[in-house]
């Protein structure tokens, strides 16, 4: 029982990054109903623009945060103007092939401009472990969990007390009715895609951070991941988001502990099979998902 108390600790620690992953994909897919596949790659420009400040250039990591955030925002503008503004509303299969080929483009920018593939990143320092009696919990961890909880309640905030969230919310209730109110339905969703990008260099900085070095690889894994947390939890919901990555994460430390590594992906993709079956909308999902609720 200790053990898997323990792993239940560690698992919500990674789980909130995969949180994030997850939440960047549901506003995304909440607002305009298209998969944004691209997501993770613009994350993987930014921890590798993060990376570049901190080899090339300093090591405050105040800087290295703010080109981790910068580089994701410009890509995901990037695949904003290219896969969504430049094609029609009604072309979502369009739009997420786009977004397929774009990856592929920010792949070979990362390529060429990082040919030695696996590089340094900033990491928080070496902190002592917080014991609670059997148990203990590295502070790198708790530093993650905390910033998740600041950025939910900061999304909260957004979403549910300023214009910009109650002009969002009227779009993902009904975009015809968004239109005729007057609502500016392009400046909406490319504040969206901002806010999308800013959550996801925020996940990407902590994961990166963490582990200490990054690698081209980083884009594919930040979107499986993000995706399999967004379908466990509940398509278009942002509660049901947060849930997924922690289910995720979860799962995960458990599968580690007792199975090992390679079962654990192996498991953690047999979860999803079984979700897609089971519960084709997700844990909180439903007939009529509210992607806000």
């Amino acid at each position: 029982m200790v053990d898997f108390i323990q792993n239940t600790l560690d698992g919500i620690a990674l789980g909130s990054a995969y949180a994030l992953l997850a939440l960047g994909f549901t506003l995304i897919f909440g607002v305009m109903g298209r998969l944004n596949i691209a997501y993770g790659p613009c994350i993987m420009i930014g921890v590798f623009a993060g990376a570049g400040v901190y080899s090339d250039l300093t090591q405050s990591i105040v800087m290295i945060f703010v080109a981790t955030l910068a580089g994701t925002i410009l890509a995901s503008a990037y695949v904003e103007r290219v896969s969504f503004a430049a094609i029609r509303a009604d072309a979502a299969l369009a739009s997420m092939v786009s977004t397929f080929a774009v990856w592929m483009q920010l792949e070979e920018i990362v390529a060429h401009l990082f040919p030695a593939r696996t590089y340094a990143f900033k990491e928080l320092g070496h902190l002592s472990l917080i014991e609670a009696g059997p148990f203990f919990l590295r502070q790198e961890s708790l530093f993650m969990l905390l910033v998740t909880l600041a950025v939910l309640l900061g999304l909260a905030l957004v979403l549910g007390r300023s214009h910009f969230g109650l002009e969002l919310r009227a779009l993902t209730d009904s975009r015809r009715a968004a239109i005729i109110s007057g609502i500016n339905v392009r400046r909406i969703i490319f504040l969206t895609f901002l806010l999308a990008a800013m959550i996801g260099g925020v996940a990407g900085f902590m994961i990166a951070m963490s582990d200490g070095q990054v690698t081209p690889k980083f884009g594919l894994w930040a979107t499986m991941k993000g995706l399999v947390a967004m379908v466990i939890g509940g398509l278009a919901s942002l509660r049901g988001a947060v849930l997924g990555g922690m289910l995720l994460g979860i799962i995960e430390a458990q599968a580690q502990w007792y199975f090992g590594a390679s079962v654990r992906e192996i498991l953690v993709y047999a979860i999803l099979f079984a979700a897609l079956i089971l519960l084709p909308r997700g844990i909180l999902g439903g007939p009529h998902t509210v992607w806000r609720s």
